[in-house]
């Protein structure tokens, strides 16, 4: 649509009316004199015609609703102002106390601030002897990564976690429309359905998966007794068909993990190897970020194994083992770089949260 000027306007309609309203005298005398201008219409003649007859002036009518001044260098400035002093308000709180609309108001803090809300990150706590802790970790880390060759490669992580079975019934989304309610009831077991898994990463593959269970194929608790069964009749067998030697193992302070006989047999089967609560390389509590099964095979699987709905134990076992067989030791020997990176980022936070992950994207 042409805008026309105020002045280009008046002429118009004085260019209409004294050619006794010929629209073609009309817009031939306005290209004479605007040969770059669009040509008016005949409905733009008429209207700006009638206009000034009925109100005086060929200027747009006023705009019906609320006025837009909203936008103000005034508001801006004072929601900047209110940000600074509360910035975890909500938009909706916040337009009612100014006085604005809300989507005034982000129109400011986006358009106008170049504001963004940010989320607020969850993260493990730490205590205070956890920082000097984990310090003490990532250095020991490091300092083998710089004495021997491919250190990477030569450490394996490992942890234990519960997968549930998926059929989980949203309420929310679930309706049933009628004249009357059919009272329909869905039954969930006391105590989902899950599995217990233990896993093992290292730069070649994952060892594993292991499903901690009874001879009935009932999910069990990892008690000292079950893991040290699982690691001398499933994990050393399997270093032993994998030919791996010489190998650092890393496991978490879990109870089960640090009793006096599991760590006495974990110390003989990694002689001088051994990343443990009580081990030859201390692990520091509370750092699941450091650790490749937390930080990533966890994650991973749980994005992949509920894809296709599960149904039963069974096959959500199936979907677990499938999973970690899939993955590449391309993939793997990266996540195990990573590993060492963290240890650097760990140094550089002063054995703190890594804010360069967290706050990565």
């Amino acid at each position: 649509m042409v805008r026309y000027t105020a002045p280009e306007r008046g002429l118009l309609v004085t260019i209409y009316l004294t050619n006794n309203r010929s629209v073609t005298l009309a817009q031939r005398e306005f290209r004479r004199r605007f040969p770059g201008r669009p040509t008016p219409t005949g409905e733009t003649l008429r209207r700006l015609a009638a206009r000034l007859e009925e109100t005086g002036t060929t200027r747009d009518a006023a705009r019906r609703g609320r006025p837009r001044s909203s936008r103000s260098a005034e508001n801006i400035a004072a929601v900047a102002e209110d940000v600074m002093e509360a910035p975890s308000t909500s938009t909706r709180r916040r337009a009612t106390q100014m006085g604005i609309s809300r989507r005034c108001l982000q129109r400011i803090l986006v358009q106008d601030l170049k504001m963004f809300p940010y989320k607020v990150q969850t993260v493990h706590q730490l205590l205070a002897a956890d920082r000097q802790s984990r310090l003490t970790y990532a250095q020991a880390i490091l300092n083998h990564h710089q004495e021997e060759d491919d250190f990477s490669s030569k450490i394996i992580m490992s942890d234990e976690a519960h997968f549930h079975l998926s059929g989980y019934v949203n309420k929310q989304n679930l309706r049933f429309w009628g004249t009357e309610n059919p009272r329909v009831t869905h039954e969930e077991p006391l105590h989902p359905l899950k599995v217990t898994v233990w896993c093992a990463v290292f730069a070649g593959g994952v060892i594993g998966p292991f499903f901690f269970e009874d001879v009935a194929g009932q999910t069990v608790t990892v008690s000292g007794e079950r893991y040290r069964a699982m690691i001398n009749e499933f994990f050393l067998p399997q270093l032993d068909e994998l030919g791996l030697e010489n190998m650092w193992f890393q496991q978490d302070g879990a109870t089960a993990h640090t009793a006096r006989a599991t760590t006495d047999m974990l110390k003989d089967a990694f002689p001088g190897r051994l990343i443990s609560r009580f081990g030859d390389l201390h692990w520091p509590a509370r750092s699941p970020d450091l650790t490749a099964p937390d930080f990533f095979l966890w994650g991973f699987l749980k994005s992949r194994v509920y894809v296709n709905k599960p149904q039963t134990l069974a096959a959500l076992k199936d979907n677990i083992r499938q999973e970690c067989e899939d993955l590449s030791p391309e993939v793997l020997a990266k996540v195990m770089e990573n590993a060492i990176k963290r240890a650097q980022m760990t140094i550089n936070c002063g054995g703190g949260h890594l804010h360069d992950i967290i706050f990565s994207t």
